[in-house]
């Protein structure tokens, strides 16, 4: 698990946030699809840019984990 991203029940029921707010890092990666820049998510969040980094690399391992598998018909 990434140091600035958490996940607890007890915040944002679950979801990965960023540590120590409830600024969920599926609000950054949308926000980053839309066309904001990464400085410009971090000021609207009150984050750092590592932050957002922290939010990015989060969410490639998950994509990475991903795979399809063929069933047999």
């Amino acid at each position: 698990m990434n140091e600035r991203i958490v996940l607890d029940p007890s915040i944002h029921h679950g979801a990965p946030v960023i540590r120590g707010t409830r600024v969920p890092v599926a609000t950054i990666i949308g926000n980053l699809a839309g066309g904001m820049s990464r400085q410009d998510v971090a000021r609207e969040y009150d984050l750092q840019v590592a932050d957002i980094e922290a939010a990015l690399s989060y969410a490639a391992e998950l994509v990475e984990g991903e795979r399809a598998i063929a069933l047999a018909k």
